[in-house]
């Protein structure tokens, strides 16, 4: 499914905008400034941002400049009442995709919604290729030279996340929160047994590793480009 962070710090037009997503078949989370958006957009994986400019804390275009340096290709849309030339163009020299001007048409925002994730791929392809190793996300599956491999959910959506930000380092904690969520009964150890079968699954492939970082968690590493 579709993940989409909602960050404006009104938060009945947040609301509103979120309660449409969700009712168009999108997955999506809120944010009321570009702070908790930023924290947020670290800890988990999103499909496109859509983003008010004006906001405490963090505006927009401070947000827009911080993704940016994490991830070049997510979509970032600018949701604002700011109206003018000069607005536009400091949010699209900054990297953002689209500028719609509030009030917001809800119909027109599916629809831009719509184009972005097709003019980035998201919808047809939503993979990580790795080397010659291919995370295929809406079926589980990865394609590897030693043939396809099937995961289990959670497995799949931990590989996929570490891969998706290789290099970065993540706590057991972040990865228990994100998977099972702040309120379950699992303990951390469970993060470390579906890491073990991971790396069992993996254990001959030549494109990356999981490697631990002691006393922190876990971080994929590419091993060759």
């Amino acid at each position: 499914m579709i993940k989409i962070l909602v960050v404006e710090d009104d938060i009945k037009l947040n609301k509103l905008v979120r309660t449409v997503l969700l009712q168009n078949g999108y997955d999506a989370d809120m944010a009321l400034n570009g702070q908790s958006a930023l924290d947020m957009f670290k800890e988990k994986h999103y499909d496109i941002i859509i983003s008010d400019i004006m906001m405490p804390t963090m505006d927009g275009y401070a947000l827009a400049e911080n993704i940016r340096k994490i991830n070049a290709n997510i979509p970032i849309m600018f949701m604002t009442a700011v109206d003018d030339f000069d607005a536009k163009k400091k949010g699209f020299l900054l990297g953002i995709d689209d500028y719609m001007v509030k009030p917001i048409d809800t119909n027109e925002l599916l629809l831009r919604i719509g184009a972005l994730l097709r003019r980035s791929q998201i919808v047809s392809e939503r993979k990580i290729v790795v080397g010659d190793t291919t995370l295929i996300y809406d079926s589980l599956t990865a394609i590897t030279p030693d043939g396809e491999i099937e995961l289990p959910q959670k497995e799949f959506y931990i590989l996929y996340k570490l891969l998706s930000y290789a290099g970065t380092i993540f706590t057991r904690s972040q990865l228990m929160e994100e998977f099972w969520g702040a309120d379950s009964d699992s303990v951390e150890r469970t993060v470390d047994v579906h890491i073990t079968r991971i790396r069992d699954k993996f254990k001959t492939n030549e494109d990356f590793e999981i490697v631990t970082i002691r006393g922190l968690g876990y971080k994929a590493v590419k091993k060759r480009k």
